[in-house]
């Protein structure tokens, strides 16, 4: 892409400061993983948010423990970023069991399977992360394994081969999607549990900051921690990065001590915005209103004009966007609305009356 169209996209600003790695976006990074271990709640009455999964997790886990049997398979859905690892380790540290994570990808075949189950102690948690992404042939080996804690393994080939059934000992299943609609039906229905999390509010978010930075050892103003979370898009990890970043420049240039105009001033030079959109975020919505007339335009012809992936668009970029009413998908495609004119200062914004005939 040329200097002069990425100034048009991501406006002269943005362009001038375009970060390789995104911000805002709720995926795990290195330093998500360095930091997740000492700002993730170590009970659940530490936890904030999701208060009636919280609550309907802690009756099925005490009525477990009564009975002396493991808890049910447990599927956590909904955007990233939300809590489901967190949850998933509650839920270990509450049975008194222990945790053995894994995730999607990386179970390639029934054989990496295999050593994983036959592992587990009665009760363990076994966590997969986008559980969605199993393979078919990974999926059917795991049915037995969730329903009669059991294993099936072929041995020999031809007239000589047999069936060894391998039992296990009985465990939790907690899995973990982003994208409910692609798992199976049949893996679906074996969870006796599934919970969907959802975005967090601001008052949340800022709870979870002012907790963040007390672990972190941040000076923080409420109204600090309320400018961070405002701009999180709804997501705790979103929250915490954020945190991050603002604590350096208050290390830098404030003595530490974080207060809203420190942590206005230290996002703004982050190109995140008063709403929490970022300079992909704004490029998006540019390239609807500027490059396609506001729309409708396909989510691959926007892909192509940002040189970016769509699904990376898809799963990242556009869900904050439909959430805070900047977009709205049609059956001919992306469609910008009078906020989004709105919030870039564009002209030529869609009246109430033709957005309600879209």
């Amino acid at each position: 892409m040329s200097d002069d169209a990425r100034k048009r996209l991501y406006g002269p600003e943005d362009a001038a400061e375009l970060a390789d790695e995104r911000l805002l976006t709720p995926e795990d990074t290195l330093e998500d993983e360095v930091y997740g271990a000492s700002l993730r709640p170590r009970s659940f009455d530490e936890y904030v948010g999701q208060t009636n999964v919280v609550e309907n997790l802690k009756i099925a886990i005490d009525a477990a423990r009564k009975r002396g049997e493991p808890l049910e398979h447990v599927l956590f859905y909904g955007p990233p970023g939300l809590g489901k690892t967190t949850l998933a380790a509650l839920i270990a540290r509450d049975m008194g069991r222990s945790l053995r994570p894994t995730s999607g990808p990386t179970l390639e075949k029934p054989k990496d399977l295999v050593g994983i189950l036959t592992s587990l102690e009665e009760g363990d948690i076994l966590f997969i992360d986008e559980i969605h992404r199993l393979g078919r042939v990974v999926e059917e080996f795991l049915y037995p394994a969730m329903e009669d804690y059991q294993i099936d393994f072929v041995v020999d080939r031809g007239a000589y081969a047999k069936t060894i059934k391998l039992p296990l000992k009985r465990f939790t299943l907690v899995g973990a999607t982003t994208r409910a609609g692609m798992l199976s039906a049949p893996l679906r229905e074996r969870f006796g549990i599934m919970h969907h999390l959802d975005y967090y509010s601001v008052s949340e978010l800022e709870a979870i900051v002012l907790r963040s930075s007390s672990v972190l050892g941040v000076p923080i103003e409420p109204e600090g921690a309320k400018t961070i979370a405002a701009r999180s898009r709804g997501t705790p990890r979103i929250a915490n990065r954020l945190l991050r970043r603002v604590r350096d420049y208050a290390e830098v240039r404030a003595e530490g001590h974080i207060t809203r105009e420190v942590a206005d001033e230290a996002l703004r030079r982050e190109g995140v915005d008063a709403l929490g959109l970022d300079r992909l975020d704004r490029a998006f919505l540019r390239t609807i209103v500027e490059q396609y007339g506001g729309g409708p335009v396909g989510i691959a012809a926007i892909a192509a004009t940002l040189t970016e992936d769509a699904e990376t668009l898809e799963d990242v970029v556009e869900p904050y966007l439909l959430k805070r009413g900047f977009v709205m998908r049609t059956a001919s495609g992306r469609k910008a609305t009078a906020e989004a004119y709105a919030h870039l200062g564009a002209k030529g914004a869609p009246s109430p009356a033709q957005e309600r005939l879209l």
